[in-house]
């Protein structure tokens, strides 16, 4: 049957952001057949820990038969209806239950089907929301280099990664970018991680100025950046750039998406840090990767011009707000309460950073970085100097070494490489110290064979 699967996959599946020369050439293509917990399977029997979620997907952990229930449940009793002029129960609970987990006033939910689509809403929203109060000129938006925000036209102009973007220029205009936070990279001219985060946060103000604040809509950016390799925002950063954002009347999006619902034992990865945006966009761990769907969170102030009879939003989506995924989510959202999810990766945290700093006794270990169940493991080739690999370096490393080694170790990991090169986790929160060790274990194991194989220096 995994000989048809592969054949079928080949002559006929577009596989995503996956490059089909060697599939063409007869490469063999992984085929994951089963999952249960914090584990995959594959046809060949091969168990892996499944230390992404997915893609930063599956919170809850795999083949819960809450979820499976839930929406078989719903499918008996409404399949289908579209939220266009007319609402079902489960959209309509499931609404209030993000706003009621939301930060501050942000008690109106946009439905959508993914984390692009939430981002694009999000955008669409900020430039409908300054036309009605009389501010015509903003449309333009502040994003983060090596931020990835989605695929979609809008989505992809707000990314700042050019491999990604570039074939598909021109993109929708407006969209400016700053610098990123990365604490490892930090210039020291620039002093403590305070004044770098208000550094890096001025650059925004500066940018804005540049633009005309007149012309500029909003900021977008993830609380806990993942592109780059998992990045935690300095400590006053986030405050500062909420205090720009209020000084030129720009709105505040945080990007939800991949940080959100228990990433790091919080629904919002924001709250963590007590800052109030004015959108939250939002998807993937809403339904722990069950069923897609999304949302575009927003505040009374944002959503108050919509009430008016000549401000209609003429965007949606037919599959948005799905009953059956509504149902889901909603489940999903209940086991996190009942099984105290977020604070047991609070709880938990300490404890895996601990497991994970062990790696800094190796060479090629940089960095350790992140929060939760959130983090990255930034590689170097020179510890003492910080001195990154080559791009040249860098596809022998990790195609021929580390991505290999980390599968026959048995963990599912992601390798990034838009900043330096940083192995990055994000596993299920249902897991605990023994999954830790193991994970610590398979990258010590992975490391070790790309050091001996002559990258990195003693």
């Amino acid at each position: 049957m995994s000989d048809d699967v592969r054949a079928q996959a080949r002559d006929h599946l577009w596989l995503h952001f996956t490059n089909h020369a060697g599939i063409a050439a007869g490469a063999e293509l992984p085929v994951i057949t089963r999952a249960e917990g914090a584990y995959l399977w594959d046809d060949k029997g091969r168990r892996f820990l499944d230390g992404l979620s997915g893609l930063f997907t599956a919170n809850v952990g795999h083949g819960r038969p809450e979820l499976a229930d839930a929406a078989a449940k719903q499918i008996r009793e409404l399949d289908f209806v579209p939220i266009w002029g007319r609402v079902h129960p489960r959209a309509a609970e499931l609404a209030e239950a993000l706003a009621a987990r939301a930060p501050g006033d942000l008690n109106r939910v946009f439905f959508t089907n993914s984390g692009s689509e939430s981002v694009e809403s999000a955008w669409k929203i900020a430039k409908q929301y300054f036309k009605a109060i009389g501010q015509p000129g903003r449309y333009k938006v502040v994003s983060r280099n090596l931020a990835y925000h989605g695929t979609t036209h809008g989505a992809l102009a707000i990314t700042s990664l050019p491999p990604v973007r570039a074939q598909f220029e021109p993109l929708v205009p407006g969209a400016v970018k700053v610098p990123h936070t990365d604490l490892y990279r930090a210039p020291e001219h620039l002093g403590d991680e305070e004044a770098y985060g208000r550094w890096a946060a001025d650059r925004i103000a500066e940018a804005i100025e540049l633009e005309g604040p007149e012309s500029v809509a909003a900021i977008f950016l993830e609380p806990v950046q993942n592109s780059g390799g998992v990045l935690p925002p300095p400590r006053g950063y986030l405050e500062r750039v909420r205090e720009i954002a209020d000084r030129y009347g720009v709105l505040l999006v945080a990007d939800e998406v991949t940080a959100g619902f228990g990433r790091v034992g919080d629904f919002f990865s924001i709250n963590r840090y007590g800052v109030v945006p004015d959108i939250i966009t939002a998807a993937k761990g809403i339904t722990s990767g069950y069923i897609p769907i999304g949302a575009t969170i927003v505040s009374d102030r944002v959503f108050e011009p919509f009430k008016k009879k000549e401000n209609t939003f003429a965007h949606g989506h037919t599959f948005a707000g799905h009953p059956v995924a509504a149902a889901v989510a909603l489940e999903n959202l209940a086991i996190f309460e009942r099984e105290k999810l977020n604070e047991r990766v609070r709880d938990n945290e300490g404890a895996f950073r601990a497991t994970l700093e062990k790696l800094h006794d190796l060479p090629i270990v940089g960095d350790v970085r992140g929060l939760g169940y959130f983090w990255g493991i930034a590689l170097v080739k020179d510890k003492e100097t910080k001195e990154a690999f080559g791009a040249r370096e860098r596809r022998g490393l990790i195609d021929q070494v580390l991505a290999p080694a980390l599968l026959d170790e048995g963990l599912h990991a992601r390798i990034d490489e838009r900043g330096d090169v940083v192995v990055l986790l994000a596993p299920p929160t249902i897991i605990g110290q023994e999954e830790f060790d193991f994970i610590e274990q398979a990258v010590r194991a992975a490391l070790t064979e790309v050091s001996g194989q002559g990258y990195g220096r003693d």
